[in-house]
C-alpha cells in the first residue's frame, strides 16, 4: 500500500525549534516521494475528526511531532484501528517515545518512521482518559499543574519546580483495592507520597520509574511512594530507579519497604484528600476514586526494529 502521512506538529511542546523540524520533515519526505500534509495540534486535544480524515484520504500514518499528552490525545481516537502512529519528540519528557526506543533526534526519529515498522501496544484508562504512558497522583502531579503554568517549559524548568515542591510537601492518605483479581476482597490503606501508574518504564527524561514495565505485557506497574523521612525517600526512589526494589505480589504489600512495586490489570484508588493527578505530564481532572484499568493492543506504534503487523 503507498503511503500517506499526516504530521501533527505541537506549536508549543517542549522548547525545540518547531520551524526547523517542519522544514527537515517537508524536504526529507519530498525526498522520499511520500505523500503527506503537515497540521497543527489543538489545544482542546479532541483529535476525533482523524477518525473520517484518514478514511477519505486513505492515510496510513499518523506522526506526532511533540510530547506524551499529545501522543496520548491523538491514540485515543484512534485507538483500536490499523492506523500507525508515529513520533518525532518534542515534549518535555518523551516517555513514551524514550521507552521505545525513539531516538530523540528529529532526523533519526524520521528515519524509523520512514522504515514504518509498527507493532501495537498497551494503554491504559483512568476514570475514562486513555493514556499511553503513564498517570500520577499526589507530588509528581502537583508539579505537572505547577509546570503547566510556565511561560518557560523543559528540563531546568521542571527540576526547579520539582525541587520546590518537595521541600514543602507531605503525603496523603489512599486505599488501594483490586476488583478484577481473584482475591478481589483484598486492599490496603496507605499514606504516600505519589502514587504512578506506568505502562512503560519511563517517567521521562529517560528517567526510569518503573524498571520492569513493558509496552505490550497486558500489565501496569505501579509504584508507590510510601510515608518516610525525605533522605530515605529520596534513597529509595534512587534504588527504584536503579531497579534494586523488587515486584511484590498484591497479598504483600499492606506493609513493607518505603517504595511499593507491583504489576496489576487493573485497581481502583480511592483518594478521599483529593490529591492531584497527572495524566502523561499534563494536568488532570481531580477525583475522590479513581478506576485505572489496562487497554491491551491499543494502538500499532511505529518503532525501531519492531515487526509490521
Amino acid at each position: 500500500m503507498r503511503r500517506k502521512i499526516i504530521y501533527l506538529i505541537n506549536p508549543i511542546s517542549g522548547t525545540a525549534g518547531k520551524s526547523s523540524v517542519q522544514e527537515l520533515i517537508t524536504r526529507r519526505t519530498t525526498e522520499r516521494q511520500i505523500d503527506f500534509t503537515i497540521l497543527p495540534t489543538n489545544a482542546e486535544g479532541n483529535y476525533d475528526y482523524l477518525v473520517p480524515l484518514i478514511e477519505k484520504e486513505k492515510v496510513t500514518d499518523i506522526v506526532i511531532c511533540g510530547g506524551d499528552g499529545t501522543v496520548s490525545a491523538v491514540a485515543a481516537s484512534l485507538r483500536g484501528t490499523d492506523t500507525r502512529i508515529g513520533i518525532i519528540p518534542m515534549g518535555s519528557g518523551n516517555g513514551l517515545a524514550f521507552a521505545a526506543k525513539i531516538p530523540g533526534a528529529p532526523s533519526r526519529a524520521l528515519d524509523i518512521i520512514f522504515a514504518g515498522n509498527a507493532s501495537p501496544i498497551d494503554g491504559f484508562t483512568i476514570n475514562g482518559h486513555f493514556s499511553c504512558m503513564l498517570c500520577g497522583i499526589g507530588f509528581d502531579a502537583r508539579v505537572a499543574h505547577e509546570f503547566a503554568g510556565q511561560k518557560k517549559r523543559g528540563l531546568k524548568t521542571y527540576i526547579r519546580i520539582s525541587l520546590a515542591n518537595f521541600l514543602k510537601t507531605g503525603t496523603y492518605g489512599f486505599r488501594i483495592s483490586f476488583p478484577d483479581q481473584p482475591d478481589a476482597g483484598h486492599s490496603f490503606d496507605t499514606d504516600a507520597y505519589f502514587i504512578s501508574i506506568a505502562n512503560g518504564n519511563q517517567f521521562g527524561n529517560n528517567f526510569t520509574i518503573a524498571p520492569k514495565a513493558s509496552l505490550n505485557d497486558g500489565l501496569l506497574d505501579i509504584v508507590i511512594a510510601g510515608k518516610t523521612g525525605k533522605l530515605r525517600l529520596i534513597l529509595a526512589v534512587i534504588r527504584q530507579v536503579m531497579g534494586g526494589n523488587r515486584l511484590r505480589l498484591i497479598p504483600e504489600l499492606g506493609s513493607g519497604p518505603t517504595i511499593l512495586y507491583f504489576q496489576v490489570p487493573a485497581l481502583t484508588i480511592e483518594n478521599p484528600q483529593d490529591a492531584p493527578l497527572h495524566i502523561d505530564g499534563d494536568p488532570g481532572p481531580a477525583a475522590r476514586e479513581f478506576v485505572i484499568r489496562v487497554v491491551p493492543r491499543a494502538i500499532m506504534l511505529i518503532q525501531p526494529g519492531s515487526p509490521t503487523h
